[in-house]
């Protein structure tokens, strides 16, 4: 197994979580170094740099479970933006969630290909897939999303913030007569056993779009 950081070259097979001591300054360097790709994941936190190159089953859970989320929004009635890869920074924190979606927030962005995360709001809704215990909702205090939802050994956790603090819940905020982590696991099974769009098609009979 080739594991190489250096300033030319980033190398970490799929996987793979690597946790470094680093300045802020560094953090920027290897993410300036990556350039305009999304692997490896790379996130700043309390003096500590860790990168992690995804597996294929992460790959699969965001596109679906996102997918999924669109559906129901749209079953709701909701409009929304979402953005997938993207980097979150504040000083001295950086994070990438899979996915992030404004939707009560959606006009103060709309039309934005730039985001400053310290003048316009955060995301309402972020997703993370975490096959390989890198994921954090604390991560997300610095910029107080209002709702962080984890996928982890194939269940959906619902974070809301709370204060100053993500509460675990059983609904979320935006689909509060669901019961999601049941529909994510009814779905999800189907997306494996036969295909994600034959999952999302089968969606979308049962949770027919509002929107025009």
């Amino acid at each position: 197994m080739l594991i190489l950081i250096s300033p030319n070259q980033l190398n970490i097979p799929a996987g793979t979580v690597i946790r470094v001591p680093a300045t802020w300054q560094e953090y920027q360097t290897v993410a300036n170094q990556r350039g305009d790709g999304s692997v490896p994941r790379i996130k700043y936190c309390n003096g500590e740099m860790l990168l992690m190159s995804p597996l294929p089953e992460h790959g699969k859970d965001a596109s679906f479970i996102a997918d999924l989320a669109k559906v129901l929004l749209e079953a709701q009635g909701l409009e929304y933006d979402a953005f997938t890869p993207i980097t979150l920074t504040l000083p001295e924190s950086g994070i990438e969630p899979d996915y992030c979606f404004y939707i009560e927030n959606l006009e103060q962005v709309r039309g934005k290909k730039r985001i400053d995360w310290q003048v316009d709001p955060p995301p309402d809704l972020t997703l993370e897939i975490d096959v390989t215990n890198y994921s954090n909702v604390n991560d997300y205090l610095p910029y107080r999303v209002p709702e962080v939802w984890m996928f982890k050994g194939d269940m959906l956790n619902i974070h809301t913030l709370d204060h100053n603090d993500y509460c675990l819940t059983p609904t979320s905020r935006y689909f509060p007569e669901l019961q999601l982590p049941l529909i994510v696991k009814q779905y999800r099974q189907i997306a494996y056993e036969q295909s994600s769009s034959q999952a999302i098609r089968q969606l979308r009979k049962q949770f027919p779009s509002r929107l025009s």
